[in-house]
């Protein structure tokens, strides 16, 4: 069909639009490429120059802030601080022990410290700088700073670096940092370039060793344009890094304080657990020490004194340590045999001082025996003989299953180093480790918490938080990590008869709050306050025939190594538990005299949130433990960290 004018017409239009379209699309491209090509050829054209001649950009990381820790009241426990350091390049300094010499007029370098200087710059490539001498007093790093023209090579330089403002208060529980080894490099499989940066930080103990990649962020760059001998010219750009995430713990630091403060230079742990959360409110290791003089590079002799000190101040005793608990297990037996059925509540068994068992006797600790004993009174009086009688019809097997659904016999997962897993034997452990048969003796020893029986005092803590509350309570030492809580489930139910768990837990009511208990001594007069616990004391040595027939040596009378640890479990406020304690005091001889008290101060101190009254004690306790409280070392409340940024 012939077309008309018209269609001609319209059909032109449509061509002449395509044509518009496609012929504007064109010049935009045509644009953007030629905008390219000047940015490419004019405005960076020096750098790619650079590049194109033998490569001479280089990339250099910028390490990031490193995260901070907090309490569980946002009081700061490692912060970071302005470092005012000096570095040296040995390509630049020409006569590097001049330009050393020089510098040690100005700032007061020791001998020792500049030899092992000398031997890092000798080690290191000619261009790497150097730290030659860090946390510069502001005086210090001026003098330097003036003096330049005259120190061929040094910069000085500013810096983060680690700060505990609570150090010796949380030595055991933060740790602290240090400078990156080749030990470490060896020993940690993480390809993080920043770990070769020489002297960079990572942590060491604790937290900051455990949360290592958490608070250490990630690297920055710097382009900056060197010359063929590998000289820095100048810089061309910088990337930032990410600072490290903010770890908030669940310590309460004021706690921490009092408990590290009651514990003193015995050599001792305390631990204070909320029943409810798990949550780790003190953690306390003693002696203890001040982390800054590991950021700073401890001397020599105060390492070694610190190493060859007998009361193991390094050692992180709540966790890395494990004792024979002693007569705290005992709560353990009677909640086997209960629940196996092999005694009941009401059956009373005779204490005349000792069981035979074939031609050996395993005596109690009162020689002249408790008499008739039933289950409350037996852990009231803290009785062997009741012990080793259900014991035996209970088996070492179904001891060791209930201890370990009360929390004992495992390896927490806590960021903190070396935690113990202790030691519930079983028939079967003691024929595949000691090739041996297990004995009946060796149940006898096992019920009472001596013989092959090992537990940290974490795990013991963990106990007396599900016996107050029949729960399988975990403990947990993150409360946040930027801010962000952890994802955690209350914790299920023990699965223990109610009847036998309240059996016990009046028991250890007795134990403390009437006459006759191990513990009575240590008792509140507050209702407010009323406490539970169990007193023990494990043996360190074996007590001959002949001693025993002659009178056993006292503890006073013996070496500090060879007394007995004391040690004690308990929870208040009764009926209502909130916190459960657990103390022990390495060789402190008996429980009721040597942990009973502190762990009763440390109750008390949570329960009332600050120092709490005399009038809670009783009266004639009230004079000597107000000049007890006169000669603690405690700091002064400290305001949270509200608001602040990572530094």
């Amino acid at each position: 069909m012939k077309r008309t004018d018209r269609d001609n017409h319209e059909s032109a239009a449509r061509i002449t639009r395509r044509t518009a379209v496609l012929g504007g699309a064109q010049l935009a491209v045509l644009g953007v490429l030629g905008w390219r090509m000047r940015q490419l050829q004019v405005e960076q054209a020096a750098e790619f120059r650079l590049l194109a001649e033998e490569n001479r950009i280089n990339f250099r990381l910028l390490p990031p802030a490193r995260g901070l820790i907090y309490d569980r009241n946002g009081v700061a426990l490692a912060e970071n601080e302005p470092n005012y350091r000096v570095v040296i390049v040995r390509e630049d300094a020409g006569d590097v022990d001049m330009v050393l010499k020089r510098l040690a007029l100005l700032i007061p370098i020791p001998d020792e410290e500049l030899q092992r200087r000398r031997e890092e710059i000798a080690r290191r490539s000619p261009f790497v700088p150097i730290t030659v001498a860090d946390r510069l007093s502001w005086q210090d790093f001026s003098e330097v700073a003036v003096n330049a023209p005259a120190l061929p090579g040094i910069t000085p330089e500013v810096g983060l670096s680690r700060y505990y403002p609570l150090g010796s208060d949380f030595a055991h529980v933060v740790g602290y940092v240090g400078p990156v080894s080749d030990f470490d490099l060896q020993r940690i499989d993480d390809d993080d370039p920043l770990l070769q940066i020489p002297r960079f930080q990572i942590g060491k103990t604790g937290v900051e060793n455990r949360l290592e990649r958490t608070l250490r962020g990630s690297a920055g760059t710097k382009r900056i344009e060197v010359n063929a001998a590998g000289r820095v010219m100048r810089e061309l750009g910088r990337e930032e890094g990410v600072p490290g995430s903010n770890v908030q713990l669940t310590i309460d630091y004021a706690l921490q304080n009092y408990v590290q403060a009651r514990l003193g230079e015995q050599s001792a742990s305390g631990i204070v657990l909320d029943v409810e959360t798990g949550d780790i409110l003190a953690l306390g290791s003693a002696p203890t020490y001040d982390s800054n003089l590991f950021v700073r590079g401890i001397s020599a002799t105060n390492y070694n004194a610190l190493l060859n000190n007998p009361y193991r101040p390094l050692s992180t005793k709540s966790v890395q340590g494990t004792y024979p608990p002693g007569s705290t297990f005992k709560m353990v037996t009677a909640l086997a045999a209960l629940e196996d059925g092999v005694i009941d509540l009401d059956e009373r068994i005779t204490c005349s001082g000792f069981t035979e068992l074939g031609d050996r006797r395993f005596h109690c600790w009162r020689r002249g025996g408790h008499g008739p004993m039933d289950l409350k009174s037996s852990l009231r009086e803290s009785c062997d003989v009741f012990y080793y009688e259900i014991a035996q019809r209970v088996g070492i097997n179904k001891i060791t299953a209930m201890a370990r659904r009360l929390g004992l016999g495992r390896r927490y997962d806590l960021p903190l180093n070396a935690v113990a897993e202790g030691l519930m034997p079983t028939r079967e452990w003691k024929k595949r480790v000691r090739s041996e048969d297990w004995l009946i003796g060796d149940t006898l020893n096992a019920c009472i918490g001596q013989g092959f029986v090992l537990t940290s005092p974490m795990q013991l803590a963990v106990m007396t938080a599900r016996l107050a509350t029949g729960r399988a309570v975990e403990p947990n030492l993150i409360r946040s990590v930027d801010g962000r809580p952890g994802d955690r489930q209350p914790p299920a139910d023990l699965g223990i008869n109610p009847e036998h768990l309240s059996a016990v837990r009046e028991a250890m009511d007795e134990v403390m709050n009437r006459r006759g208990g191990t513990a009575y001594g240590s008792r509140l007069v507050d209702d407010k306050f009323r406490l539970a616990g169990k007193t023990g004391t494990s043996q360190v040595r074996n007590i001959t025939a002949a001693e025993r027939a002659a009178g056993v040596v006292r503890n006073e009378d013996l070496p500090w190594d060879r007394r007995d640890h004391a040690l004690f479990v308990g929870y208040g406020p009764q009926p209502a538990p909130k916190y459960a304690v657990s103390v022990v005091v390495e060789h402190g001889g008996g429980g009721s005299a040597a942990a009973a008290p502190i762990a009763r101060d440390l109750l008390l101190r949570a329960m009332h949130g600050d120092m709490p009254p005399l009038s809670a004690y009783p009266s004639h306790l009230r004079n000597a433990v107000r000049r007890e409280r006169d000669a603690l070392e405690l700091i002064d409340p400290i305001a949270p960290s509200e608001g602040r940024t990572r530094a």
